[in-house]
């Protein structure tokens, strides 16, 4: 099965910062979970380079805006380096293979009926690159998100005829499960309910955008530009394809994954423009919640702003992507708080999966010859901890699918809890000091060591490189090909060489900032 899965195409005013890491975080986790699942996926990020915002922060660094936007996609392609990103596909807007692509597909809409020449009036947020609603009794009007005064435009540009397409977003958007969470789906139907509007697809006499084929001083308004780069992000190698061949290239999109203040846009523009120009609507749009530090906004005015390069060198990728991954239900707004972060990395991955793996592995060696214990897998294939883990891999699977991705979190880590009661319970310490007891107690260590080699397995799309470590000290490689094997009960070989356990997690302290 093809999985197309998209971060937004985030926009490069300026370097990326947590928000973007959380986006792409996430996307990475489902991708590697549908790699590993055998789907043939393509994991497309990017940057949207674009607009007037992007032309007027280049004149303020005295850049042309081509040189801004080369040293800003660059920090995104080193960070995501940094954080082991697996995207197959970056795309970038000014790539000599998106123009074609836009171009291709303004004509066919136009082809459509769906372009006409009008005159946009209206207070303007080049911040957001879009016009406010705004009330009529304002004199200074001011962006809710920006915090920055609009500007008032009055000029001629072209239109697409989004209300044309009333019914069929409303069809659409009534889908279970297009939009996701929930919560979304009910502001967008209200949106919707309100009549679609048409809306401007370019701009006038700004020299940094794509220019409209047919039109001369218009050049496209960079969401008409940026949404088309999930279609060019397909035809990497430049191939002279047409946009229908794109769907033997992976579209539609199996998930479009975006920041909750851009939904607008992918639930409803979007699938309108496709249905113009004839092509397959993505199958979900799931928009996610935004992060705030301590329970305030982030800002550079503050002085808050989380930088995710300042955060691995200081704390790691593991214990990052945790927190975000699992305390953040997928969705909904999250606030990081460095104390709870530095406590539940402590608790979840230092004592109760990398105390469970060090101490079981000791004991294992101390008492087993330096190996494995040695069991009749007959007698262990009916386990009570077999028994809760094959529901909980269950679950595991479902979640991660439908992007439960903290609830999936939490299964893993239930896995640690029930093979840590499990061993308190049996107490194999004050059992192994009878010889008599020697077959029960390699039994016990045995199933001990086999739920963590799943908690490895089970880690992997979220934690890769812990997965590495708890799998490495247990000598077990994943079957990249055979996921859902490797995931069976009882793989753990026998009378297998142990090392003396490292510790997987090293404790976090809390380090205040100067």
């Amino acid at each position: 099965m093809k999985f197309t899965i998209t971060t937004p195409l985030y926009y490069v005013n300026d370097k990326p910062h947590l928000g973007s890491l959380y986006t792409t975080l996430a996307c990475d986790t489902i991708s590697r979970f549908h790699r590993l699942e055998g789907n043939e996926v393509i994991f497309i990020t990017g940057v949207d380079e674009h607009g007037q915002k992007i032309l007027r922060t280049a004149e303020s660094k005295n850049l042309t805006p081509k040189e801004h936007c080369d040293i800003i996609c660059t920090k995104y392609k080193e960070l995501w380096h940094l954080w082991d990103i697996s995207y197959d596909r970056f795309v970038r807007t000014t790539d000599n293979l998106h123009k074609p692509i836009v171009e291709s597909f303004f004509k066919i809409v136009e082809a459509s009926g769906d372009i006409y020449i009008g005159r946009q009036q209206g207070w303007y947020c080049v911040g957001c690159e879009e016009y406010k609603d705004v009330e009529s009794n304002s004199e200074e009007p001011i962006c809710p998100i920006h915090n920055r005064k609009l500007e008032w435009r009055d000029e001629e540009n072209l239109f697409f005829r989004l209300s044309k397409y009333q019914s069929q977003i409303e069809q659409l958007i009534s889908k279970e499960g297009f939009i996701l969470p929930k919560s979304r789906k009910n502001e967008i139907e209200n949106f919707v309910k309100k009549g679609l509007r048409d809306f401007s697809i370019s701009r006038v006499d700004l020299p940094w955008g794509i220019e409209v084929p047919g039109y001369k001083q218009h050049t496209f308004y960079v969401w008409f530009d940026a949404l088309i780069g999930y279609l060019s992000a397909l035809n990497p190698s430049g191939e002279n394809i047409t946009l229908n061949q794109l769907k033997s290239h992976g579209w539609p999109a199996s998930v479009h994954v975006i920041g909750k203040d851009i939904l607008r846009f992918h639930a409803v523009y979007w699938p309108a423009m496709l249905i113009s120009a004839g092509l397959p609507l993505p199958a979900q749009v799931f928009g996610h919640g935004f992060l705030t530090r301590e329970g305030q906004k982030m800002g550079k005015s503050l002085g808050n702003v989380l930088d995710p390069n300042e955060l691995y060198h200081k704390y790691g990728q593991d214990a990052v992507r945790w927190y975000l991954l699992k305390d953040f239900q997928f969705g909904h707004d999250g606030d990081f708080q460095e104390q709870r972060f530095v406590e539940l990395i402590n608790n979840d991955l230092s004592n109760t999966i990398g105390n469970l793996l060090n101490r079981t592995i000791s004991m294992s060696i101390k008492w087993f010859n330096n190996q494995t214990p040695t069991i009749n897998h007959e007698e262990i294939a009916y386990h009570p901890l077999n028994e809760q883990l094959s529901k909980i891999i269950d679950e595991y699977r479902t979640t991660m699918s439908t992007l439960q991705i903290s609830r999936s979190a939490e299964l893993i880590l239930n896995i640690a809890t029930l093979a840590n009661i499990y061993l308190n319970e049996k107490e194999p310490w004050a059992k192994i000091k009878d010889k008599a007891n020697a077959n029960e107690v390699a039994k016990d260590i045995y199933c001990v060591l086999e739920a963590t080699r799943i908690v490895g397995v089970m880690l992997n799309p979220l934690l890769p490189q812990l997965s590495h470590r708890i799998l490495a000290q247990l000598n077990f490689v994943i079957d990249d090909t055979h996921w859902t094997q490797s995931l069976r009960w009882g793989l753990l070989r026998t009378k297998e060489q142990l090392s003396k356990p490292i510790p997987v997690m090293q404790k976090l302290e809390l380090q205040n900032e100067s």
